[in-house]
């Protein structure tokens, strides 16, 4: 990892956890190159993901302020975790593990990853319990051939982490839908839905960084509790003269 994406992650865990908070400009970029011992280019391109991301605004003659990230509940394009979420933004969230086994992968979710009806997979489910109401069904499946082991305690922690730390593996990107549904047996089985007919569904597959497809998930949320969101930033017009 180069220099700069490094100062942006470190950067980056300061606004999560508040150090800078919205509003607030962030040190000067020769402040910042003094604290990191690197030039202001190194800063300048650690600044540009910030941007980016969405995590700051450059304000001419004042610097980067800190823009506010409570907006990123469940930010559509980036590729986070359940746990990294529920760190960065201190929700009160316990997670039940349901189920944990292998099975063969369903007709329907072979067609959508387009993959053979036989591929063996290791089905999982999970409750997320926030503020003692479960109010997130997620089921995952993974592919055995990827990961061979998938351990309960692993399971219930931080699926991410296991596959990243202990594994060593790259997970690198994701295609995903997002659709409201009508709750089905299953939700009203585990869910708390106090009435509620619908429910909003994301469906992904996940691809390692060598585009291997080791997974598909399907998260199901209770319409009151969260929202999806993204960041947009405009790029200037392209000039056709």
């Amino acid at each position: 990892m180069s220099r700069f994406q490094d100062i942006f992650l470190d950067i980056e865990s300061d606004i999560l956890n508040q150090q800078y908070k919205a509003g607030e400009l962030l040190p000067s970029e020769n402040k910042l190159s003094e604290k990191y011992n690197v030039s202001r280019e190194t800063i300048r391109k650690a600044l540009t993901l910030l941007l980016e991301s969405g995590y700051i605004q450059k304000k001419q003659g004042k610097g980067s302020i800190v823009l506010d990230i409570k907006r990123f509940d469940f930010p559509i394009s980036g590729l986070t975790s359940y746990k990294e979420l529920q760190d960065s933004q201190n929700i009160n969230s316990e997670t039940l593990l349901i189920k944990n086994q292998i099975e063969t992968i369903s007709e329907q979710i072979a067609s959508f990853l387009n993959v053979s009806k036989e591929t063996e997979v290791h089905a999982l489910i999970r409750a997320r319990k926030v503020d003692g109401e479960t109010v997130i069904l997620d089921k995952d499946y993974l592919l055995t051939s990827v990961i061979p082991v998938l351990p309960d305690n692993e399971a219930k922690k931080s699926l991410y982490n296991f596959i990243e730390k202990e594994m060593g593996l790259i997970i690198g990107y994701a295609r995903k839908e997002f659709v409201v549904e009508p709750a089905t047996q299953e939700d009203r089985e585990y869910m708390t839905l106090h009435g509620d007919t619908h429910v909003v569904v994301t469906r992904s597959e996940v691809h390692l960084e060598d585009t291997t497809l080791f997974q598909y998930t399907e998260s199901r949320h209770r319409l009151d509790k969260f929202r999806f969101v993204e960041f947009a930033r405009r790029r200037p017009p392209m000039d056709y003269s």
